[in-house]
């Protein structure tokens, strides 16, 4: 799974700005005290109109399952490749680790399993047997649109992902969490890693605390 950047409009001078207009006031330099104080003011407070004069657009590259998840989140533009129009590839997740049944169901998952053996062969199998069904489909005449209904949803798909810098701090927020879905969280936290440079004071202001 891989995030990566692709482009961004805004800073946190902008932040500060879109707050200061009520004055009719500007900055045309980062003011290290002030205007961080104000970013952080604005975060502490809820006033999160500010941040929203932004935007950052991320290629995201994942399982489907994964996907499904982060989908999911509002205010965030989402362009996705799609199965009616092109021939995946037979590139399958196989994680790391294989986690156990969670004893409380709304873990989702509990603590690693040390002999996965089994699992890695029996995942390996089922991306084989799925994706030759696929060809085969595709091969007998099916169209696109319907032979990628046999594919597992641990197959690769990937995605322009777009938003204001408030959205993805909403989506780090939630899906960065200790208890969250493990892939989702890694995905959240690539992205994290991504903005915060762009945006150091209102990231750390919106997703750190730093206020």
């Amino acid at each position: 799974m891989q995030t990566t950047y692709i482009q961004h409009c805004g800073s946190d001078l902008m932040v500060a700005n879109a707050a200061r207009v009520s004055f009719d006031k500007k900055h045309d330099e980062f003011d290290d005290d002030k205007d961080t104080r104000l970013i952080r003011y604005l975060a502490r407070h809820g006033h999160t109109s500010p941040f929203n004069h932004t935007f950052i657009t991320l290629h995201v590259k994942a399982p489907v399952f994964v996907a499904r998840q982060l989908v999911k989140h509002r205010f965030m533009i989402w362009n996705e490749v799609s199965g009616r129009y092109v021939v995946f590839k037979p590139e399958f997740y196989m994680p790391d680790e294989f986690r156990a049944k969670a004893p409380d169901k709304k873990q989702g998952s509990g603590a690693p399993i040390v002999d996965d053996e089994g699992l890695r062969w029996l995942f390996e199998g089922a991306h084989a047997d799925a994706f030759n069904n696929y060809t085969c489909a595709l091969d007998l005449g099916l169209c696109e649109e319907q032979a990628r209904a046999l594919l597992p949803l641990d197959l690769m798909t990937q995605w322009f992902w777009s938003g204001t810098l408030g959205a993805w701090a909403s989506m780090y927020n939630l899906r960065a969490k200790p208890d969250a879905q493990a892939e989702t969280r890694m995905i959240a936290e690539q992205a994290g890693s991504l903005i915060e440079p762009l945006f150091p004071v209102s990231w750390g202001a919106l997703t750190k605390g730093d206020v």
